[in-house]
């Protein structure tokens, strides 16, 4: 998922193969309900309008607030999903590998100027990547999952040793801690750490260290997806909801292997803040943030309510974790099919917690034509660095941040577009030539003036 970061805090049924284009209700459709009864009906919206399956759970101070499944963990035998059913994490697998780290680290067993030297002499720049440049992403070396043979090998049973192989082949992206670059190879390398350092699995050391003291029974490294073992298997939305063919969990060991639920995440992140897994100095540490990025966790904020956690994407599941310390408040999404930006719906359900105003826009597009699209394209510059450049093919708005990538705009009414990628709206005032940039979890819109 691609964040405009140079703006933004980074957060980055098959009966029927017909899509649902019904509008939802009007605002005052939440109005006077219970927390508990605002998330079945958002969810109920989702549901039916082929938006979302999958799991949600929100505790407070440890306790469960709200928990429900909706959807199917296969849609082919009709097996419909419950709060038990089990999904892949992806990149939420961080956090956890993060905190082994940090256990690693208290138990002197590392340091986090520990270089990867003695570990991995064939890295490019080993003598000078940290083990604290793994944690957060500033080591230079490239993630595998953007090697075009990730796409031709994901699905196959990958060796710790081949794919240690491949990323020793990559030239660096940067000097060490020169500049922060997403990696998941850094948090591989991190499993092979703990595995040499403590001498025993990743898979192991987690149960002992993480899963069994938090009593976390149904977390674990992923397999083979087994719907017999309660696990989701994961679809994306193509007229109707299609299975996504499975990745082999081996390439993803530390980096997105874990299967969990929405209910053990809440667990384990209320466990983490409150120090039963790591120290307060260790805690201190991986939430130290520089440019945006922690230890294994990002920095979250809903208006005035700031948390930390972890999002994660594998194959068609989609999740994320977020805790706010001060609340002691833990939300968790996990889906196995979901057709809508995940950020955007977990600010749904803070506003729904926090009873904010809250309206839930249409999910059918409103078309506008050539002629009505003409008068937002321009080029738009704030007193950032960056610009927009907003341009139109056919019938479709699209929008540019310098010379990143060109993103589709999706009309929502009122002048209002998203890119339903990145969840950013995109706000025009065609009158007084101006864009404003709002994004799920930053309070501010950012202004932009027409040329």
């Amino acid at each position: 998922m691609r964040i405009v970061c140079i703006f933004l805090v980074a957060v980055m049924f098959l009966a029927s193969c017909g899509k649902n284009n019904e509008k939802a209700g009007p605002s005052n459709e939440f109005e006077g309900k219970s927390f508990p009864s605002k998330m079945d009906h958002l969810l109920g919206k989702f549901y039916a309008n082929d938006k979302f399956m999958g799991s949600i759970a929100v505790s407070k101070k440890g306790e469960d607030v709200y928990s429900k499944a909706i959807g199917y963990s296969d849609i082919n035998s009709k097996k419909v999903s419950s709060t038990d059913t089990k999904y892949r994490g992806g990149s939420i697998t961080k956090m956890f590998t993060s905190a082994l780290i940090f256990n690693a680290v208290e138990d002197k067993k590392l340091s986090l100027d520990t270089t990867l030297k003695g570990f991995f002499p064939s890295i490019v720049n080993a003598s000078k990547i940290t083990i604290r440049q793994l944690l957060n992403h500033r080591s230079g070396i490239p993630s595998f999952t953007k090697d075009p043979l990730f796409w031709e090998i994901r699905t196959e049973n990958i060796t710790r040793s081949s794919l240690l192989n491949l990323i020793s082949e990559y030239p660096s992206n940067f000097e060490p801690d020169s500049q922060h670059e997403y990696s998941n190879s850094n948090y591989f390398l991190l499993s092979q750490i703990l595995e040499s350092v403590f001498q025993q699995t990743y898979a192991d050391l987690l149960q002992k260290e993480i899963l069994e003291p938090l009593a976390l029974q149904k977390t674990y490294t992923g397999q083979s997806i087994s719907n017999q073992n309660n696990e989701a298997y994961s679809y994306v939305f193509e007229d109707c909801w299609k299975i996504f063919q499975e990745t082999d969990l081996s390439i993803a060991l530390g980096s997105g292997d874990i299967v969990t639920t929405p209910q053990d995440l809440n667990t384990f992140t209320t466990a983490l803040f409150n120090k039963q897994l790591i120290s307060a100095d260790s805690l201190k540490n991986m939430t130290m943030i520089r440019d945006n990025v922690g230890f294994g966790i990002f920095p979250y904020s809903h208006k005035n309510t700031h948390g930390f956690g972890h999002g994660g994407t594998i194959d068609g599941f989609h999740s994320i974790s977020i805790y706010f310390p001060h609340e002691q408040l833990a939300v968790s999404i996990m889906s196995n099919a979901i057709d809508y930006n995940i950020n955007n719906l977990l600010t749904h359900i803070l506003k729904l917690y926090f009873d904010e105003p809250f309206e839930l826009l249409s999910f059918s597009a409103v078309k506008l034509t050539s002629a009505e699209l003409a008068k937002y394209v321009g080029v738009y510059e704030g007193e950032g660095p960056g610009k927009f450049t907003i341009t139109q093919r056919d019938d479709v708005l699209y929008a540019q941040l310098n010379d990143s990538f060109i993103d589709p705009l999706l009309y929502l009414g009122d002048h209002k577009f998203i890119n339903e990628e990145t969840g950013a709206n995109f706000i025009f005032d065609p009158d007084a030539n101006t864009l404003g940039l709002e994004q799920s979890g930053v309070a501010d819109i950012y202004m932009f003036n027409k040329k």
